[in-house]
């Protein structure tokens, strides 16, 4: 707030704001141009004269929004060039034909969408194979890390890498195939999940490296094992991998910004469940010394539910503001308008009873495990059984 005679920002302001660029070094600053640089050439080269107002405004809210992220969480400074960079040597591989997928070695066999995918789908396993090894040796030599944790950590950025990549390439993949018709890889169950195992993997990485959660990773990627197998059986039973045409009722700027913030909550919410079964389980054996303490775990399953409610919130009010220029109306109790409301409620009556009633333990963490039920109904589930406004996305 500024000071109403003076015009200048209050004292405490403007410490916070001398602290924050004495934290910021040289890398930061490099990190920030190179995404501004990125974000321009978008603009003015790579899709010059293909991007409305809208659409130039989310360009550059991404990267900006891309550089607070870099600068606080600061593994994404070399994360985001590394993806960006990849994406972009696949662009240039495929050269403006398609069919280059098929005859170039690196595009068939990694940087193509479909082949990152499945580096991703694979990445994960891996990366759940090490968690639950490295825990089991965390176990038996009573220390909080080791090489098979820090190499599950390591395998797990990497299949956020290549699921990053894949979408970025099916984006341009979906131009190559109709130039008239390209859009944002986030318009159906399929290219959704990847999105969900992108956000989700990312967000453990900052929560593991955040709160020294290590040990967690393998009830995280447990349930993005089940994601794969999920991915690769739409893929292959139902040829879901298959780039399709925009349906009209998709056709809008509103989806670039509405569906990223919807999976975010999603993301949040359903990692917190995991954090739920470490939690209960160390309730009913506060012995097991290969899991951190109750307290810890509770803390962390608070504060990705919190970040998950603040984004699913947002992702409401976009989706409102969406339905209102397509249906006229911003609320029309559809099912799928229905059981978000349902999510946000759940969602916001745990965060008022730990916060206001001072709720903690078994309760909580059965709360949030049942909650992703829920949001993995209004989710999946009002589609596949529910009719209305929304049903254009069922397997």
């Amino acid at each position: 707030m500024m000071n109403s005679k003076t015009g200048a920002l209050p004292q405490h302001a403007l410490l916070a704001e001398r602290r924050l660029l004495r934290r910021l070094g040289v890398w930061d600053w490099l990190f920030a141009v190179f995404v501004l640089l990125v974000a321009g050439y978008a603009q003015f080269g790579f899709a010059r004269g293909h991007m409305d107002g809208y659409e130039v405004a989310i360009l550059w809210g991404t990267a900006l929004s891309t550089v607070a992220l870099g600068w606080f969480f600061k593994p994404l400074r070399w994360y985001v060039p590394l993806v960006l960079l990849l994406a972009y040597a696949s662009v240039a591989l495929y050269g403006g034909s398609f069919a280059a997928g098929e005859q170039k070695f690196l595009l068939r066999y990694f940087l193509s969408s479909q082949s990152a995918i499945m580096w991703q789908c694979a990445l994960v396993f891996l990366a759940f194979a090490c968690y639950l090894a490295g825990t089991a040796a965390a176990y038996r030599s009573r220390r909080d890390s080791n090489t098979l944790l820090d190499l599950g950590t390591g395998l797990a950025w990497a299949a956020a890498v290549m699921g990053f990549v894949g979408l970025l390439v099916r984006w341009h993949e979906s131009y190559l195939l109709r130039p008239d018709a390209g859009h944002i890889p986030v318009s159906n169950l399929y290219e959704v999940f990847i999105l969900f195992m992108v956000i989700t993997g990312l967000m453990h990485l900052y929560y593991e490296r955040r709160f020294n959660m290590q040990r967690l990773g393998a009830f995280v990627y447990l349930f993005m094992g089940v994601l794969v197998g999920f991915v690769l059986w739409y893929s292959f039973a139902r040829g879901a991998h298959q780039i399709q045409p925009l349906i009209p009722a998709l056709q809008s700027w509103w989806m670039k910004i509405h569906v990223p913030a919807n999976f975010i909550g999603y993301g949040a919410f359903c990692m917190a469940a995991m954090f739920g079964i470490a939690e209960l389980w160390k309730i009913k054996r506060p012995q097991a010394a290969w899991l951190p303490e109750a307290q810890a775990i509770e803390e962390v399953m608070y504060k990705a539910i919190a970040v998950g409610f603040l984004f699913f919130t947002i992702a409401t009010i976009l989706g409102a503001l969406w339905a209102a220029e397509a249906w006229g109306r911003y609320w029309s109790w559809d099912p799928k308008e229905t059981w978000a409301f349902i999510v946000w409620l759940n969602y916001a009556v745990w965060l008022h009873m730990r916060l206001v009633a001072g709720w903690r333990g078994r309760i909580l963490a059965w709360w949030a495990i049942i909650g992703v039920f829920i949001t993995a109904f209004a989710f999946l589930g009002v589609n596949m059984f529910l009719s209305g406004l929304h049903s254009y996305g069922g397997l």
